[in-house]
């Protein structure tokens, strides 16, 4: 069966700057797949020629079999898409919003009610279907934009920092829904900040300067940083703490995580006695020194370190 989005050597310049350099990767039908990078990577880019807005200046990319180059319009018709601003009218009522969007979509009149009904539900919102837009809590709106969006049933639906700024339980319910759309057979492509939200995905690519520099599982891609050891690190003085341990033997990394650090290792029982040595000589007190796991949010920032390490 063919990629719900297959993109093959993918350039897009501005000038003399290069926003996409070379991308390659393909999305799998019914896949949730995570897009991520910091910003300027080169994400927005890439997710708005995929919607047939911009046109590539090199290489090809198709979604749902249809060439984004040559067949915007018909791209456009074939994916829903949905921001972090929820392109919702807020004066208008929730029923007005889906109402106007099945227009907008092109739903087929004789379906309108069917797809209106579908999306209440799906949201929740039936009981408040004559409410005001603008009176609903960001997850409310979240999960009315994600309706609107689909209400055309689109095969690749394009989400762009959905969850931003809502609640970890708003987020939570919300990815209960894509898993919902995904078991359907809608494929998910999904840009997000979160780095927990990564670990839900199927399938995730990271982006940095233009390229993709990883792609696969997100368990796959946490075991090869497991090349090296990462320990946990709390004390007295963390910034201190990272002066005095950043240029002992054995220490690759040392990163600020959260009140503590993160220091990846190639040794866990030599660079700890190193690390407890250059401690002490500074009384720096250490509250927590132990291996932990990877995380997303690890992997992120190794990657993107080992980037920068070979173009300084």
């Amino acid at each position: 069966m063919q990629p719900a989005v297959e993109v093959e050597n993918l350039v897009k310049t501005f000038g003399r700057f290069v926003a996409v350099d070379h991308v390659s990767f393909a999305v799998e039908r019914g896949e949730v797949f995570g897009f991520l990078g910091p910003n300027g990577a080169g994400k927005s880019t890439t997710i708005r020629i995929l919607c047939g807005l911009l046109s590539p200046t090199a290489g090809r990319a198709l979604v749902n079999g249809l060439d984004v180059a040559g067949q915007p319009e018909e791209v456009r018709r074939n994916i829903g898409y949905m921001s972090q601003k929820f392109s919702l009218y807020d004066d208008l009522t929730i029923e007005e919003n889906i109402d106007f969007f099945t227009g907008v979509y092109g739903v087929p009149r004789p379906k309108r009610a069917a797809r209106k009904d579908y999306v209440l539900q799906m949201a929740g919102l039936g009981e408040q279907r004559g409410r005001m837009t603008g009176l609903l809590s960001g997850g409310w709106k979240q999960r009315l934009a994600l309706g609107c969006a689909i209400l055309h049933e689109p095969p690749v639906l394009f989400l762009d920092e959905p969850t931003s700024g809502v609640d970890p339980i708003a987020r939570r319910a919300f990815w209960d829904l894509i898993y919902e759309l995904s078991a359907a057979g809608h494929t998910v492509f999904v840009t997000t900040h979160y780095m927990d939200e990564a670990e839900y995905c199927h399938r995730i690519a990271l982006m940095y300067a233009g390229r993709v520099i990883a792609l696969g599982e997100p368990g796959t891609l946490k075991r090869k940083l497991k090349s090296h050891r990462l320990l946990q690190l709390d004390s007295s003085d963390p910034l201190e703490s990272m002066r005095a341990i950043e240029t002992q033997p054995g220490i690759l990394d040392v990163a600020v995580f959260g009140a503590g650090l993160h220091v990846t290792v190639d040794d866990v029982e030599a660079s700890s006695a190193r690390i407890r040595q250059a401690l002490a000589a500074r009384q720096i007190d250490i509250r927590r020194l132990e291996p932990i796991e990877p995380s997303m949010e690890d992997l992120f920032v190794a990657l993107i370190e080992a980037e920068e390490r070979k173009n300084p």
